[in-house]
């Protein structure tokens, strides 16, 4: 970090979507300047960006003092990169009795490879068992 530890006031992750984020109340509370804030994170997600069917996505930040900050963003959750890939509205509220869809062993390595750097899993066939669980707990039918 540029900055020494004593200086972090705050560290904290939240939700944003890609390219739209305003300053509000979810930043107020960080102590930043939102503008400049909101500014560089719609610039690093522009190519993202989606006014229909916005993407979410996870954003590490770290407030210090001066109230300069930093910030890292994750990749989508696995539950929105699956559902935009079936083109569904949502999964299903009994996952057991109610399937909705089914993802194919391609789709699933796509994801996968999608969200590799931010699951904890060093190999891309774990990264693939932990998407294909996700879909599970949706109600999606995983086929091999």
């Amino acid at each position: 970090m540029a900055q020494q530890d004593s200086n972090i006031s705050r560290i904290a992750t939240i939700q944003l979507n890609c390219g739209l984020a305003k300053p509000g109340a979810s930043l107020a509370s960080f102590g930043i300047d939102m503008p400049r804030f909101c500014r560089e994170f719609n610039d690093k997600t522009k190519d993202q960006k989606d006014e229909v069917n916005p993407v979410p996505v996870t954003v590490k930040i770290v407030a210090f003092k001066n109230k300069d900050f930093q910030f890292t963003i994750k990749t989508p959750p696995t539950t929105f990169l699956i559902k935009r890939t079936l083109k569904i509205e949502k999964g299903s509220a009994n996952a057991k009795l109610t399937k909705v869809a089914t993802l194919t062993k391609e789709q699933i390595t796509e994801i996968a490879k999608i969200k590799m750097p931010d699951l904890n899993a060093y190999a891309l066939e774990a990264a693939i068992k932990i998407v294909a669980g996700t879909a599970k707990n949706m109600g999606i039918e995983v086929s091999e």
